[in-house]
């Protein structure tokens, strides 16, 4: 595809950046004889490829005996986690 047609299909887009990343990312794309844009938009890429890629997060820990479905607490039951939370000692 030439250069003109990869042109047609872009999108302006304005990004609010910290100064500090916009230097940052100013100098590695320039060590690297980049454009601002094309390092932005590999990195972009990196990103969203690498959350597609995740594993799913481990279940969290419970607390009671799943066997039984009896739980220290129901979450369920609003009164007694605010109860439970109230016996948390505080840090």
């Amino acid at each position: 595809m030439s250069a003109w047609k990869r042109m047609l299909v872009c999108v302006r887009t304005t990004l609010n950046l910290s100064e500090a990343l916009a230097a940052q990312a100013k100098i590695r794309a320039a060590a690297e004889g980049r454009t601002l844009t094309s390092f932005i938009e590999e990195a972009l890429r990196d990103r969203l490829a690498k959350s597609e890629a995740m594993a799913p997060a481990a279940p969290l820990p419970t607390f009671g005996d799943p066997s039984t479905s009896h739980f220290l607490v129901d979450i369920d039951d609003r009164d007694a986690l605010w109860e439970a939370l109230d016996e948390v000692p505080s840090r």
